[in-house]
């Protein structure tokens, strides 16, 4: 059950991160919640190194929190790479 709420929830970081990136247009929902996910990840990490970290399966809000910066810092990266600036 928890891969399901993972992949849940995941999508809707990812979408709501495709939308303040305003990259929304350019991706469908697989890539949603490939975004939330690893941009979950990243805010692990992140979060991690100021003592708190990310978990899609818990409804923590400090970890949904660090999810949703790690996935705006994803599509800046890739928007970075991609086109050379970030929107």
């Amino acid at each position: 059950m928890g891969i399901i709420i993972t992949l849940i929830v995941g999508g809707i970081i990812g979408w709501l991160a495709s939308i303040v990136m305003r990259t929304d247009a350019q991706q469908g929902i697989f890539l949603n919640v490939v975004v939330g996910i690893v941009g979950a990840f990243l805010g692990n990490i992140l979060g991690g190194m100021f003592g708190s970290g990310a978990s899609l399966s818990s409804f923590d809000p400090v970890g949904l929190l660090w999810a949703f910066i790690g996935a705006i810092v994803l599509l800046a990266i890739v928007n970075l790479v991609r086109r050379g600036s970030v929107r």
